[in-house]
């Protein structure tokens, strides 16, 4: 009996950890590249406005400078637009404003970015890369 438990706490432990393995490799692997400019929206219907991301990624670290497109920004204003710092993990891109309270969580898929950012609340974000050079001087401001 002690023989048979001794072998079951092994296996559990030798099967155990590699779940855990596989998670944490999981979440530091950077299995996507978010260098370069982004055009999208943030918002839905009328008070939806479009952006610019504008993204240097250093292995895991990102840093970059989001801007107001258009005119007015309705529901959002100087929230987003300024410098940003953020990390990919996988194929997650999340962010957080350096100047104001405002974060992000997108998932990349290619050369389109979708997922949530908070400002005052959770709302709908969706980019697309349409330069994918280094990124702009302008972000290093």
């Amino acid at each position: 009996m002690n023989a048979t438990a001794s072998v079951i706490l092994v296996a559990v432990l030798v099967f155990g950890s590699g779940c855990a393995r596989k998670d944490w490799i999981e979440q530091t692997l950077v299995t996507v590249d978010v260098t370069g400019v982004w055009i999208g929206s943030v918002g839905v219907g009328n008070v939806a406005r479009e952006i610019r991301l504008e993204l240097e990624q250093q292995g895991p670290k990102v840093t970059g400078y989001v801007r107001r497109l258009g005119a007015g920004m309705g529901a959002y204003p100087l929230q987003l637009e300024g410098p940003l710092e953020g990390t990919v993990g996988g194929d997650v891109f999340s962010f957080r404003l350096t100047n104001a309270a405002g974060e992000g969580t997108m998932t990349v898929s290619g050369d389109e970015m979708k997922g949530y950012v908070s400002v005052g609340g959770r709302v709908p974000i969706s980019m697309r890369r349409v330069e994918s050079s280094s990124a702009s001087p302008s972000q290093k401001q």
